[in-house]
C-alpha cells in the first residue's frame, strides 16, 4: 500500500536573497523561501510528514531547492521540473518600517504548473492540504491548479487549509478578495494574517476579521497578530492567544512558521488554542535570524520555550 506524507503543500519556491538590516553586515545573505514551502518545512521540524507539490527550474536554484528538501525531510518525489522556465527569485530587505520583498519571478517554473499536471493520489491520501493565496495569484494557470487541487481534497475527505498571504503586486484588490472568500468557504482550516485581512475585509477588529471568515465558511480561523499574538475562532468561541516574547530581527516566514506548527499539532491531536500557543512560540523563534528557513525552530527548541513559560 503507499504511503503518502500527512501534509502535502502546493505553490511556487523562491530562491531567497536576504540583506540585513544596516550594521548587520549588509550583505545578501542566500536562503529560501516561497510561502508554502515555508509551511511543509516548519512542519517537518515539529516532525509531520510532509510533502511538496511545484515545479522547479532546471538551473542551479532547482537543485538547491531539491537538496533541501531531501536534507530537512519534505518529500519531493511529485516535484517537477520544468525545461526552459527558471526558478523564482525573492530579495528581502529591511527598513523601520519592517521587511519588503521584491521579486524575479514571472514565467516562473511553478506559474507554469496546469491542473493537468496535478498528482491527484498524492493529494487525495494526505490528511491535511495547505495552499495559499500567492500561490492563486502567480498566474491564471497556477490558480486553476491550485482550485483543482481543493477540488480533489474536498473529494477525498482531505482537510483543505489555507493561507490568504496577499501580494498586490501580483492581482487587483477586488480580485483578491474574490478568489480568497471563495476559497475561504472551501476550506476547513482559514490562516489569515491581521494586516492582510484588514485590507481583505476593510474591518479593523480581530475579532469582526474572524466572524468574517467564519460567516463565510471557514469551520476554524486561526488570525495570525504578529507581536499582539493569535487570535483563535470557531463557530462558538474565540480565544486571544498570548505571543511569546524575543529579539526579533527579521519577521520573513514567520506566518508560515505558524501554519506549519499549527497543523503539526492538530494532527497531533492538539485542540485549537493549544496548537496555537505553540505555533506562537515558533513563529516568535524563527523571528530571531534572517530568512524564512534558516532560523525555522524545531520542536525541541519550541518545547523548551514552552516549558519556560509556562
Amino acid at each position: 500500500m503507499t504511503s503518502f506524507p500527512d501534509i502535502v503543500c502546493l505553490g511556487e519556491p523562491l530562491i531567497e536573497f536576504n540583506r540585513p538590516k544596516e550594521g548587520d553586515g549588509r550583505t545578501w545573505l542566500q536562503g529560501f523561501g516561497g510561502d508554502s514551502q515555508n509551511v511543509a518545512i516548519a512542519a517537518a521540524r515539529q516532525g509531520a510528514s510532509t510533502g511538496y507539490l511545484t515545479s522547479v527550474g532546471q538551473d542551479w536554484m532547482g537543485d538547491a531547492f531539491l537538496d533541501l528538501w531531501k536534507n530537512e525531510g519534505v518529500d519531493a518525489s511529485r516535484v517537477t521540473r520544468h525545461q526552459t522556465a527558471p526558478t523564482g527569485v525573492s530579495f528581502v530587505t529591511h527598513s523601520a518600517a519592517g521587511h519588503k520583498f521584491d521579486y524575479l519571478r514571472k514565467n516562473s517554473a511553478a506559474s507554469l504548473m496546469t491542473p493537468d499536471t496535478l498528482a491527484v493520489d498524492y493529494i487525495a491520501g494526505a490528511k491535511v492540504f495547505h495552499l495559499s493565496a500567492i500561490g492563486q495569484a502567480i498566474s491564471d494557470t497556477a490558480r486553476k491548479t491550485c482550485d483543482a487541487a481543493v477540488d480533489v481534497a474536498r473529494k477525498a475527505g482531505v482537510k483543505v487549509s489555507y493561507d490568504t498571504n496577499l501580494r498586490l503586486r501580483l492581482w487587483d484588490l477586488d480580485v483578491a478578495r474574490a478568489v480568497i472568500d471563495a476559497t475561504i468557504a472551501r476550506c476547513d482550516i482559514a490562516l489569515p494574517s491581521l494586516d492582510d485581512s484588514r485590507q481583505l475585509t476593510g474591518l479593523e477588529e480581530p475579532e469582526a476579521i474572524v466572524a468574517h471568515y467564519l460567516g463565510l465558511g471557514a469551520p476554524l480561523v486561526a488570525l495570525k497578530m504578529g507581536s499582539e499574538g493569535s487570535l483563535i475562532a470557531t463557530r462558538d468561541r474565540q480565544t486571544r492567544i498570548a505571543p511569546h516574547q524575543v529579539e526579533a530581527v527579521d519577521a520573513t516566514g514567520a506566518g508560515d512558521t505558524f501554519d506549519g506548527a499549527f497543523l503539526t499539532r492538530l494532527l497531533a491531536g492538539d485542540d485549537p488554542e493549544t496548537a496555537a500557543r505553540y505555533a506562537n512560540a515558533a513563529a516568535a523563534l524563527s523571528t530571531t535570524g534572517y530568512g524564512a528557513v534558516t532560523p525555522m525552530p524545531r520542536a525541541a527548541d519550541v518545547l523548551t520555550v514552552l516549558k519556560r513559560a509556562a
